[in-house]
């Protein structure tokens, strides 16, 4: 019953955020306002949550560990909690530790594979970390955007830490005895499944169920009113939030305060595919899974038609410095100005200032610059993880071998005789230096302060050869 009152808000909440449309945002504005005026809010469980965050309190987001790395669909979460966390609002982020040996069925047509134990424990590892990392970027970046906040440390935690210990009666009686089937069965991410020759197994069924204990949990223990999720997670939200008015109502909670939920639009592009990925493949927070470069150039290749949406979304620029940017990418753009800012913020924010930097001197390597402005230590920084492009050779034997052993060696090329078809057709360049000799050995010269040279092949494909 709880939910169905739920779902009536819907075009309330749709009311209240074209109502937002006109708002400039400003680091002293609603915390609710500033989202929705950037495009992070789709729906609202109640207008009144406007009210309830003006005074601090607690909001969660959960992930779970289906990767060791959070990717560019997480970040749009992660940047609803950044703007609790740099107001002074109590962020808690849920890695599933628990919930990630079962798998959501929200938005997918098929189950998911489980995941051993082990390869759990290196995932949620991964993420925790990242998470940290995150919020210790994300901190500083708002900082130098005028973003005081108040120190107030986000929260980490794991869902295992109260599920691990609870057996499958204790299960039944202090959580599915507050659930009702039919609500259940109700929610989109099961009729979907249920309506397919599939079906859904009883563990991907009872998913809801874990998700809504963890709001209760936390609205109970660490004092967490608001829940923040993508679209797909509007059940799951209001599922929990079904929990907490159920025990309070069974005399199971005390008093408590009233919880609230808040959904972040499904990305899309410009051309109708999903946000976040580059070719088909996700692009990763991690930079060992998705280098510095590549992450940079995600957002360095956004369409006109989209750059100003993720200016608002991903970055903490005001209205009127935004509108500034577009104006002047308007009047020339061909030069890219707003791609190239949207570049530079996102990675400033996922990995930090050394990030944009590594960004762009790997932008200088790879487009051809000249290479003399730049130390080897600089270039073998800018690519220290990323193993597509970076490979180690003993110094003795390259410069023992012409150059094109070495193009076979770094699989520059197939084969020698390949080779030495793009040296004489003038493919071949050291350095970003052609080079059209076929008998060419590389020498002492040709290494960047006697550690890393750089070869390329055609146009676009590098390899960097680091000495060891």
């Amino acid at each position: 019953m709880f939910s169905s009152r739920l779902s009536l808000l819907r075009p309330t909440v749709l009311l209240l955020n074209r109502s937002l449309t006109t708002l400039k945002y400003s680091t002293n504005s609603n915390v609710i306002t500033d989202m929705t005026q950037r495009g992070l809010v789709a729906n609202l469980t109640s207008p009144e949550i406007s009210q309830h965050t003006e005074t601090s309190t607690a909001i969660y987001c959960g992930v779970d560990p289906t990767a060791k790395s959070l990717h560019l669909g997480n970040l749009v979460t992660l940047m609803g909690l950044l703007h609790f966390q740099i107001r002074g609002h109590q962020t808690i982020a849920l890695v599933g530790g628990a919930t990630g040996s079962i798998g959501d069925p929200s938005g997918r047509s098929s189950e998911r594979i489980p995941l051993s134990e082990d390869i759990l424990r290196v995932n949620v590892a991964g993420i925790e970390e990242q998470i940290h990392r995150f919020f210790s970027n994300g901190n500083k970046y708002a900082n130098r955007r005028g973003f005081s906040g108040t120190g107030v440390t986000p929260k980490v935690l794991n869902n295992y830490e109260w599920f691990s210990s609870m057996n499958a009666l204790e299960f039944l009686g202090n959580v599915g005895r507050y659930a009702r089937v039919n609500t259940m069965l109700a929610k989109e991410s099961v009729k979907s499944r249920i309506e397919t020759t599939q079906g859904i197994s009883f563990t991907e069924f009872s998913y809801q169920l874990l998700q809504a204990y963890d709001f209760w949990y936390l609205h109970k223990y660490h004092g967490c009113r608001i829940q923040i999720g993508g679209s797909d997670q509007w059940g799951n939200i209001t599922a929990g939030i079904d929990m907490i008015n159920r025990k309070k109502d069974q005399g199971e909670s005390e008093e408590i305060e009233k919880a609230y939920g808040i959904t972040i639009p499904l990305l899309l592009t410009s051309s109708g595919d999903k946000f976040g990925k580059s070719a088909g493949n996700a692009v990763w927070l991690n930079e060992s899974m998705t280098s510095i470069f590549d992450f940079y150039q995600f957002f360095m290749k956004t369409a006109d038609a989209d750059v100003g949406k993720y200016l608002s979304m991903f970055t903490l620029l005001n209205q009127q410095e935004i509108d500034d940017i577009i104006k002047s990418h308007q009047a020339n753009p061909e030069k890219r100005i707003a791609q190239e800012k949207l570049a530079m913020e996102t990675t400033e924010l996922v990995h930090g200032r050394e990030g944009v930097q590594k960004a762009k001197t790997a932008s200088q390597v790879l487009f051809g610059g000249d290479l003399s402005t730049l130390t080897g230590r600089e270039i073998l920084d800018a690519f220290k993880d990323d193993s597509s492009r970076l490979a180690k050779f003993e110094r003795s034997k390259i410069e023992s071998c012409g150059l094109d052993v070495l193009a076979t060696l770094a699989n520059a090329t197939q084969s020698k005789s390949e080779a030495q078809k793009k040296i004489k057709a003038g493919g071949m360049y050291i350095n970003n230096v052609r080079v059209i000799d076929p008998r060419y050995k590389v020498t002492e010269a040709d290494w960047i302060d006697n550690e890393v040279c750089v070869l390329r092949v055609g146009k676009s494909s590098y390899h960097l050869i680091q000495a060891v």
